[in-house]
Order: structure tokens, then sequence, then C-alpha cells
């Protein structure tokens, strides 16, 4: 099966390919005979109802700075491929959140992974609230005063964007901190959007797992643990990954969420656990696979792509 696959994605000349997923992902389809298409979000267009992009064909190779051989550009009917990725890392802004609506106008010519509808209406950290009885005390508002009503509850809390990523604007605010009054005037000045507090959980200095799952199922897992001094694990602030393996609790989670996973058709997701809770399910544009590949000497991206030639077959 040679397929045609379209990349939605940030520039690709910037990416480092040692751990980059969506360039791993890239390069497995390629070794599959796949044609790889890669296009950036302000490319993408919608007119009569056609979805276009303008991009260029391209072959992959792991050599950074020579990573990405492109042809000339042109405009292509997104209709046409096979599959589109939707990989551009967020913030979940509307810039974002318009790329879906537009891709949705794809089905179903095209299948699109994941599907915009879901990964829209299912934001990494608000999914989580759909499983309270896995997930640690949890607080989603805009008002001062309810923000400190649920830190004087539980003290020492996390204070996070709601539709941040890669650990930006994070704070720990322990019991005797006083800077939520200001941390809000700050937040408040930026955006209208709400903000997300959840009670602190000290077993992340232990590390801030990442579970890799595919079609629903669990496939492995790398441990960030945070740099000397930091509270946040994320690799983009000097987490450092771990190889580690799954728990009975960590499959309790996953059987758990698993099957909606797969009924939204979040073929790629990657979930965050400290401890015993389920913190975010990151459906955006998940990241891991280089680490887990490493780690485990398990090829976990040709087993998206297994999925997803099943899917296009079906």
């Amino acid at each position: 099966m040679s397929l045609k696959i379209a990349f939605q994605m940030d520039p690709i000349e910037a990416i480092d390919i040692e751990g980059d997923s969506t360039f791993r992902i890239m390069e497995e389809a390629q070794v599959r005979g796949h044609s790889l298409f890669y296009y950036t979000p302000d490319a993408l267009s919608l007119e009569g109802g056609v979805v276009s992009a303008s991009g260029h064909w391209t072959r992959v190779k792991r050599d950074q700075g020579n990573h990405a051989a492109m042809e000339p550009r042109e405009r292509v009917s997104l209709h046409d491929m096979d599959v589109v990725w939707l990989r551009q890392d967020p913030p979940f802004d509307m810039g974002y959140i318009t790329t879906t609506h537009i891709l949705d106008r794809l089905a179903p010519d095209t299948l699109v992974v994941n599907d915009p509808f879901w990964v829209r209406n299912y934001p990494e950290k608000l999914l989580v609230l759909e499983f309270p009885d896995l997930t640690p005390p949890t607080l989603i508002a805009r008002d001062i005063e309810t923000l400190k009503a649920f830190k004087a509850r539980h003290g020492d809390v996390i204070l996070k964007p709601l539709y941040g990523n890669g650990g930006a604007g994070v704070f720990r605010l322990d019991a005797n901190d006083r800077n939520l009054n200001s941390l809000h005037e700050l937040f408040s000045g930026i955006n209208r959007e709400p903000l997300i507090m959840q009670k602190f959980l000290p077993a992340v200095s232990s590390g801030d797992k990442r579970i890799i799952l595919v079609d629903g199922e669990p496939v492995g897992a790398i441990n960030r643990v945070p740099a000397e001094g930091e509270t946040r694990s994320n690799m983009h602030v000097g987490g450092r990954a771990e190889k580690i393996g799954l728990t009975d609790r960590d499959r309790e989670i996953c059987a758990a969420i698993g099957p909606l996973l797969k009924e939204k058709g979040q073929i790629f997701v990657g979930i965050d656990v400290i401890g015993d809770y389920l913190t975010e399910i990151n459906v955006t544009s998940p990241t891991g696979l280089r680490e887990l590949e490493r780690f485990d000497g398990v090829n976990v991206t040709a087993k998206i792509w297994e999925v997803i030639e099943r899917k296009v077959a079906a």
C-alpha cells in the first residue's frame, strides 16, 4: 500500500530530528513507501468547499540540517490525500481551532489524524475532567475568589494556563505563597481564558510519566524527571527522560480512557501520570516516540502506521 500523506506541522527546517515525533512519523511513512507532502498551518485554505494547502512534496533523512529535501512549492487539494496529520504544536488558540474546523471538511475523502473534531472538543486539560476518579482535585476558573477558595482547601497547588503547552506558565503555589493575586492579574492581562488549578502532587519529584497509547491501547512509557529545583518535568524546560515500565495503576487508567480515545479517532495519544493520578490527555501534538523507541527497542511508530493503513484500507 502506497499512500499520499500530508503533514500540517511547524516549520520543518527548525525541528530537532533526534527528539521530534512528527519527523519520526514521517520517516516511518517513507520507509513504508508512502509519499510525503509538508505544509504549515498558515498555508491551509478553504474555498468553495475544497480544502487545499500550499506546500512541498518532501523526502526526509536522518541528517540534522539536511533532513528535508523539498520539491518546489505547489498547491494541492487535501481531498486527494489519503491521510492528513494534524501535527502543529499548541498553543491551542483560535488559529489552531480554525484549522480543525477546516480539516473537518475533508471527511469522508481523507483520514485526518487525530480526528480534528475531537481534538477541538477534547483538548488536553479538559478531557481529563471526564475521569474525576482518576485525577487529582482540579478546578477550572477565572474568578479570583474561586481560585483562592480552592487553594485554601488544598494548600499546595499548581496554577497554569488552560491552553498552554511545554511547561510554559506553570507555577507551584505552596501554602505560604502570596503570589496568586499577582499571577491572576498577569494572566488576565494576556487573555480572557480561565486558568486551571490542581492539587500539587509531591510524587512529581520521582517523575511525570508519559504513556503512549495507539488506538486506545498503551504501548509503553517514559519517565520525565524534573531538573534540580524545578517543579516542571517537561523536556522543553530541562526534564530528563528515563526508561520506565507500566504499573497496574497505569494500566487501570489506560483501560478506563482507552475506549473513548479509540471511539473518537484519537490514534496517537500521550497521557501524563504523576504517581497514581492522570493529569493530562495530550491529543493535539503528543510527543515521546523517539525516547520510547530508544528505551524499549520497539518500533512504536510502525504500530501507529499499521492502524492508519487498516483504516484507510477499510
